[in-house]
């Protein structure tokens, strides 16, 4: 008896991954062993690429933001510390967004970090548990 085999469904499957590889180069837009290879690759590429693009645009909102800090006299790293601890809650992408569609803002931002000034707080008293007060009174009754 002849081995069946499902050419259709094949057929099917070959077209399906041929059409992902519209526009490809050569054979890998032409021959399935070939475009097979190219999809495969080309799903890991955007897979990665995905993640990689957030880290590309951080990188990105930094330099913007070190080239605008600096030409008001102050480095990335101190107005980004000031900023935080002025309790300013900006993040990278706003601060670049300012640097570049509004400098007059974003000039003000930064004369209002640059004038911040950290108080220094009292060290805060630490809570002790119900035990170890208990304990303390102990001793202190003791002595």
């Amino acid at each position: 008896m002849p081995k069946a085999s499902n050419i259709a469904a094949t057929r099917k499957r070959h077209q399906r991954t041929l059409e992902k590889t519209r526009g490809y180069f050569g054979n890998r837009s032409r021959l399935y062993k070939y475009a097979k290879d190219a999809v495969i690759r080309a799903g890991q590429n955007s897979y990665r690429d995905r993640r990689r693009k957030k880290s590309d645009f951080k990188s990105l909102w930094t330099v913007r933001i070190n080239a605008a800090v600096r030409a008001e006299g102050i480095t990335y790293s101190r107005f980004m510390e000031k900023l935080r601890k002025a309790g300013m809650k900006l993040d990278r992408k706003q601060l670049s967004e300012l640097a570049i569609n509004d400098p007059a803002a974003f000039k003000a931002l930064v004369a209002k970090v640059k004038e911040f000034k950290e108080e220094k707080q009292a060290p805060k008293e630490v809570k002790v548990g119900k035990m170890a007060l208990a304990a303390k009174k102990n001793s202190k009754a003791r002595a």
